[in-house]
């Protein structure tokens, strides 16, 4: 039990004035560093019970919890806050009973069940920055999920249809249809985006000629032949024929090649995968459905809209006049199709933030169809990732790809590492495996310790910085953890609790003691940052310690063993929050 905790329980037992002060719900929080004490009591909604001084309450009610509590120290009454003090025998005594036990949340009979949504790319172009973020975004929320009790099925679903997937296959035909990626050495996902940014050449080309026969842009995209060919292949796709199935085919195995590789570099795993071109179907269903409800409508070009009748809403657009779908059609059937095949509790959508617009209005329509599960979706969205020189477009070619990042961050790290000097004992594979989890660490901390909601700017070079809050700081503060462990194997000797503790070691565990709760609350919020600045700290706090306090050269054996007990605990938790970020250690760097 916490001291948040230990104070809320003793709360049950005590009356102040003849009333019960457990019916007021008191907030209780760690206390701020400019304060003296270790859990603060807001006790500003006792004034109207009361009649009182606030301070006449903090006293009287201090006094209550002191008598009740052995340890507290003493307490304090400002405004209205009540600060308590713990005696250093409560610290001393929760280090002795810390296990690695002790951080994980037993999980109950019964399961919640969550879906998350992450990754979802596709099929004609790369992975790039931004789906880095969505795919560690959801992969750590998912390992926070499973640790705090859901069961968690990990999905992505592959946009494997449509009109973007068109081009790459119109642009294919025209230029390649002799090379594949073998014969060209070109990575599947990658060779796939070259005919995408391709088409987008060939497009523009055409678009300008007609311009300057005097049509403008609207006319000029529909007189396109290339955009015709585009339009054309689309409709050939949905109504199966089977030259053009072929071809998707094809070019969609190349495009899941590749994934796969840059997956399984970023350390991202699915246990489910759907396609875009199974739920499309369903969705096209349930939208017809809908126009005999009288929920949708069809204009006179036969194209299907719905009308929000709202003016902060505009009308959307779910079946083109040719009866080819839009994604709104195939995101309908993707949520109707998962909760008929499970239970599910909570589903989250990991997706940018330039789609909130278009979750809000699912969620709205998924409700007017009259599914009651419309309540249980939630869409975490998340900031734009952008380099020091500007915003990436995937159609201009101009896109940060996955595989060139890692493989920059990789290249970074052993540029930065090999300067050290440290890396003479260490083979050639085990010098690549130093810099690949040294440079995909500082790769995805550097984007999670962020608040999803904002956007970021990234930094290779600033991302990978020995002494900064980065990934690579607090592995390497590991590092120095599991050294200490190896010098102090011959002591075997358990501390007693007539330490008197020092400032830096009473702030560590106070700190180690939150570490549950930072857990929940970055389920709650939907915000890993919470977690990722809460290990830098820590790592942090844990240097100031090792900087200024004897640990192996400690004369007093007592001493020792406690400070050993309590680098290691450090060791357990820096190793714990990193892994559920999805970010490995290192016991030596």
């Amino acid at each position: 039990m916490n001291s948040i905790k230990c104070i809320k329980s003793v709360l049950k037992d005590i009356k102040l004035y003849s009333i019960s002060i457990d019916t007021f719900e008191l907030e209780i929080q760690y206390t701020i560093k400019k304060y003296k004490g270790d859990v603060t009591l807001i006790i500003f909604p006792l004034l109207k019970i009361f009649k009182k001084p606030l301070k006449e309450i903090g006293q009287e009610l201090g006094n209550n919890i002191k008598k009740k509590l052995s340890f507290i120290k003493s307490f304090n009454v400002i405004n209205g806050f009540l600060n308590l003090e713990f005696k250093d025998e409560y610290y001393l005594e929760l280090l002795l009973k810390m296990k690695q036990g002790l951080f994980k949340i037993n999980k109950k009979k019964h399961r919640p069940l969550l879906m998350i949504e992450y990754s979802s790319p596709n099929t004609n172009k790369p992975l790039h920055l931004g789906h880095i973020r969505n795919c560690i975004l959801g992969q750590s929320m998912s390992n926070i999920f499973d640790t705090i009790g859901y069961k968690v099925i990990r999905t992505q679903l592959i946009n494997d249809r449509g009109i973007h997937i068109c081009k790459s296959m119109v642009a294919w035909q025209k230029l390649g249809q002799s090379k594949t990626p073998q014969n060209t050495n070109i990575k599947g996902d990658h060779f796939v985006g070259k005919y995408y940014v391709e088409f987008e050449n060939l497009k523009r080309k055409e678009i300008e000629r007609l311009l300057s026969l005097g049509y403008n842009y609207s006319e000029a995209e529909k007189k396109s032949t290339i955009m015709q060919s585009v339009r054309e292949t689309l409709r050939k796709w949905e109504n199966g024929d089977n030259y053009t199935i072929e071809i998707w085919n094809k070019l969609n195995k190349w495009v899941y090649e590749g994934f796969e590789e840059t997956y399984r570099r970023l350390g991202i795993t699915f246990d489910e995968v759907q396609y875009e071109s199974n739920t499309y179907i369903l969705g096209k269903k349930i939208v017809k459905e809908g126009i005999q409800k009288g929920i949708f409508y069809k204009k006179y070009d036969g194209s299907v809209w719905i009308d929000f009748k709202n003016q902060t809403l505009n009308r959307k657009l779910l079946l083109r006049s040719d009866g080819t779908s839009v994604y709104l059609t195939q995101d309908i059937g993707t949520a109707v199709e998962r909760f008929r095949k499970y239970p599910i509790d909570k589903l989250i959508y990991t997706v940018g933030e330039e789609q909130n617009y278009h979750f809000k209005i699912l969620f709205i329509i998924l409700n007017r169809l009259g599914y009651p599960w419309y309540k249980k979706l939630f869409h975490l969205s998340y900031g734009m990732v952008n380099l020091p020189d500007g915003k990436m477009k995937s159609r201009e070619g101009t896109v940060v790809d996955a595989d060139d990042l890692m493989s920059k961050m990789h290249n970074t790290a052993m540029s930065i590492t090999q300067k050290l000097g440290k890396l003479k004992k260490c083979s050639k594979q085990e010098q690549y495996q130093l810099f690949e989890k040294i440079g995909i660490a500082a790769l995805k901390y550097y984007i999670l310790k962020v608040n999803p909601k904002k956007s970021i700017i990234f930094d290779p070079m600033e991302s990978i910085d020995f002494k900064g809050c980065t990934g690579t700081y607090i592995q390497y503060t590991y590092a120095r953890i599991c050294s200490l462990k190896i010098k102090s194997m011959q002591i075997k000797k358990k501390y007693d609790i007539s330490i008197s503790l020092n400032m830096y070691e009473r702030t560590i565990i106070k700190m180690l003691e939150q570490y549950i709760s930072i857990i929940k609350s970055v389920a709650n919020n939907l915000d890993p940052s919470i977690l990722a600045n809460y290990i830098y700290n820590l790592a942090k706090k844990f240097n100031d310690f090792y900087q200024n306090i004897n640990v192996i050269y400690e004369i007093n054996e007592n001493k020792k063993y406690f400070r050993i007990k309590l680098s290691s605990m450090v060791g357990y938790i820096l190793k714990n929050g990193m892994e559920l970020l999805g970010i490995s250690m290192l016991e030596r760097m």
